[in-house]
C-alpha cells in the first residue's frame, strides 16, 4: 500500500489516540467520544492507546486526563479534535509538534459558517506538518473491527417518563463501506442500517473536505480486503478528474453506489448553504458516474436496497430474471418492478417448464400451481415446493437471477423454506433476492433468516427489483468496464444496457 493510503490507515487502525476537548459532562460531544472509544478499549476491541485531554480535569471514564496534547506522555498517531473553532488551530500546532499523522475535527464554526480563513490556516498547519485532516464539521469514523468510533450522538434517549429508548444504534460487523459528506445523514444511515441487518466495514464523514475528501476515501477502501462495496453519499465532488480515475480502477474489483445530492436547481442551493460547496451540473456528474461504472441511486430506498443486494450477491450475468412466489397480486407487482426498472421477466423455456409439469405430476407441485413466469405456487404452498421450484429456474441456463417472493403467512410454509431456497443460491451461485411483505414477527424473522444466509431481503416487492436490477447493472460493468460504458437506458435508475 502506497504510503498516501498507509497514512489514512490511521483514522481507522491507530496506535494511539488522543481525544482533545474530552468532557465529564454526559450528553457532550466531548464525552460521548471518549465514553465510545473508552468502552471499545474496555472490551478489549480497541487497541490503541487512550489519551484524553482536558485542562481542567486529572482522570475522565478512568483514564489519566492531561491538560494539554503536549503533555501527554506517548507517542500521537491519531488526534480527535472537539473544542471551538478559534481553538482548533493551536491544537493543530500542538499536534505537529507530537507528530500526529492524522486528525479529525468534529468542531463546526468553519467554511460552512463561511470562517473560511479558519479552516484555511488548519489546513496549512496539517500540510505543512504532513498531518491528514478529516473534516472539520463531521462526526469523524466508525470502525466495529477495530473499535475506533467517534460518532458521537448518543445511543439511548431518555423520555419524559423517564423510560430510555435506543436512539443511535450502531451496525455490526459486515462488508459494506460507506462514505458520506452529511453528518447527519451517516447518522441516519447508521440507525438505518443496523435495523436493516446491514454489516458495516468502515464509515466515515467527511463534514467539509478541507483535505481528506471521497476520493481519497475511497481510494483505501478499494484496498479494504474487509470492504465488498462502497456506498457513497455526495453533494459534490472535488477533484472530478482524480475521482473519475480512482472510481474507474475500483469498480472492476468492488462495486460503488453514490447517491447524489443536490441534483435539482432547489437542491444545488440548499447544498451550497450547507457545505459552501458547489453542486456543479446532474449531467456532468451523471456522465461522469457512468464513464467509471458506478452505479447510481436517486432515492435512499435504492441506495440501500443496492448496497444491501451487492454485499451479499453475485453480479448477474444477464438481465432475465424468474420470480417464484406463492401470491398473485405481489407477484404481478413484481413483475412490473422490473420491467419498470429494465430487467426482463420473459416466459420461461419449453424444457423448464417441461420440467415444472414433471414436479407436478410426481406430485412435488400442486396441479393448480400456475407453471408460468411468476411460477405462483400458491397459498397451499410448503418448504419442499419453494426448493424444487427455485431449483428448476436457477438450474435453467437463460435465467439470470430469481427473486423469491414468499409470503410467510400461508398455513403449510414451515421456516425451513428459508434455509433450502439460500442453499440453492449458495450451490448454484446465481444472484438471489427475497422479498417477505408485512410487518408481523414471523415476516421480521423470514427477512432475518434469509440475511444471515446471505440472501438479501426486503419487505416490497419495489426494493427486491431494485436489489435485483443493482446485480445486473454491476454484472454489466464487470464485462463492459474495459471499452466505453454505454448511455443510461430507460427507467428511474442510471441503467448501463
Amino acid at each position: 500500500m502506497r504510503a498516501g493510503l498507509e497514512q489514512l490507515r490511521a483514522f481507522f487502525e491507530p496506535s494511539s489516540i488522543t481525544v482533545v476537548g474530552a468532557s465529564a459532562s454526559p450528553g457532550k460531544v466531548g464525552y460521548n467520544v471518549l465514553f465510545n472509544l473508552a468502552e471499545n478499549r474496555r472490551r478489549g476491541l480497541l487497541r490503541a492507546e487512550l489519551y484524553p485531554v482536558n485542562p481542567r480535569a486529572r482522570e475522565l471514564l478512568g483514564l489519566p486526563c492531561y491538560p494539554r496534547l503536549a503533555d501527554v506522555p506517548g507517542p500521537v498517531d491519531l488526534v480527535v479534535v472537539v473544542v471551538p473553532a478559534k481553538y482548533v488551530p493551536d491544537v493543530m500546532r500542538e499536534a505537529a509538534r507530537k507528530d500526529a499523522r492524522a486528525a479529525i475535527v468534529i468542531s463546526s464554526g468553519f467554511s460552512e459558517v463561511g470562517n473560511w480563513e479558519l479552516e484555511e490556516e488548519v489546513v496549512r498547519i496539517g500540510r505543512d506538518a504532513g498531518i491528514r485532516i478529516l473534516g472539520p464539521n463531521c462526526v469523524g469514523v466508525y470502525d466495529p473491527y477495530t473499535g475506533v468510533d467517534t460518532v458521537f450522538l448518543p445511543r439511548v434517549k431518555a423520555l419524559r417518563d423517564g423510560r430510555e429508548l435506543v436512539s443511535s444504534p450502531k451496525p455490526p460487523m459486515g462488508n459494506i463501506s460507506m462514505i458520506t459528506q452529511s453528518g447527519a445523514f451517516g447518522v441516519s444511515a447508521l440507525d438505518y442500517m443496523a435495523g436493516h441487518n446491514m454489516g458495516v466495514s468502515k464509515f466515515v464523514s467527511l463534514g467539509n473536505k478541507c483535505d481528506v475528501d471521497e476520493t481519497d476515501m475511497l481510494e483505501l477502501l478499494a484496498a479494504d480486503e474487509r470492504t465488498r462495496v462502497v456506498l457513497m453519499y455526495v453533494e459534490d465532488i472535488r477533484d472530478g478528474r482524480r475521482f473519475l480515475r480512482v472510481a474507474r480502477a475500483t469498480t472492476p474489483v468492488k462495486p460503488v453506489v453514490v447517491l447524489k445530492a443536490g441534483w435539482s436547481k432547489a437542491g444545488a442551493r440548499a447544498v451550497q448553504s450547507h457545505t459552501g460547496a458547489l453542486a456543479g451540473s446532474d449531467e456532468v456528474y451523471e456522465a461522469a458516474f457512468r464513464q467509471a461504472g458506478v452505479l447510481r441511486a436517486r432515492s435512499m430506498a435504492e441506495f440501500f436496497s443496492m448496497g444491501k443486494a451487492l454485499s451479499m450477491q453475485p453480479p448477474a450475468e444477464g438481465r432475465r430474471v424468474a420470480i417464484v412466489t406463492d401470491a398473485g397480486g405481489p407477484g404481478i407487482m413484481t413483475v412490473d418492478a422490473c420491467e419498470a426498472r429494465g430487467l426482463e421477466v420473459p416466459e420461461l423455456p419449453e424444457a423448464t417448464v417441461a420440467r415444472l409439469k414433471e414436479l407436478v405430476q410426481e406430485g412435488v407441485l400442486l396441479p393448480f400451481a400456475a407453471i408460468g413466469n411468476p411460477i405462483d405456487l400458491t397459498v397451499s404452498v410448503d418448504a419442499r415446493m419453494y426448493e424444487e421450484a427455485t431449483r428448476v429456474v436457477l438450474e435453467d441456463p437463460s435465467i439470470h437471477g430469481v427473486i423469491v417472493l414468499a409470503l410467510h403467512h400461508p398455513p403449510g410454509l414451515a421456516e425451513d423454506f428459508v434455509d433450502r431456497v439460500a442453499r440453492l443460491a449458495r450451490e448454484l451461485g446465481k444472484p438471489v433476492v427475497a422479498c417477505d411483505i408485512g410487518e408481523a414477527e414471523m415476516a421480521d424473522y423470514v427477512r432475518r433468516r434469509f440475511d444471515e444466509l446471505g440472501v438479501p431481503a426486503f419487505e416490497a416487492p419495489e426494493d427486491a427489483a431494485t436489489a435485483m436490477w443493482a446485480l445486473v447493472a454491476y454484472g454489466e460493468v464487470r464485462r463492459k468496464l474495459g471499452g466505453s460504458l454505454p448511455p443510461a437506458g430507460q427507467g428511474h435508475l442510471s441503467q448501463p444496457s
